[in-house]
């Protein structure tokens, strides 16, 4: 993960609230709520997770093309990272 401690800490955040309100919304279908309520939490869930990637890459961007990765790989080029950023669209 690409980042400093602040960034991590934010994207980690964002990531627990969407594992809390999937499991909100689990435990809705489980008790037969309402489709819109259902819906509405989902809605939550996806924008929870949309928000932590975009987070990723707009951290990311700089070091993924310039500096070679911890494993010695070289670093993503501009059509990777347009394909990653894409894969969130």
């Amino acid at each position: 993960m690409v980042g400093n401690e602040e960034t991590i800490a934010q994207v980690l955040n964002r990531l627990r609230r969407a594992h809390g309100q999937l499991a909100g919304v689990i435990s809705m279908i489980e008790q037969g709520r309402d489709c819109k309520d259902v819906v509405t939490q989902l809605a939550a869930v996806s924008r929870a997770l949309d928000r932590a990637g975009f987070k990723i890459i707009a951290t990311g961007l700089r070091e993924c093309m310039t500096e070679e990765t911890d494993n010695g790989s070289e670093p993503m080029t501009e059509a990777e990272l347009e394909k990653l950023f894409l894969a969130l669209a």
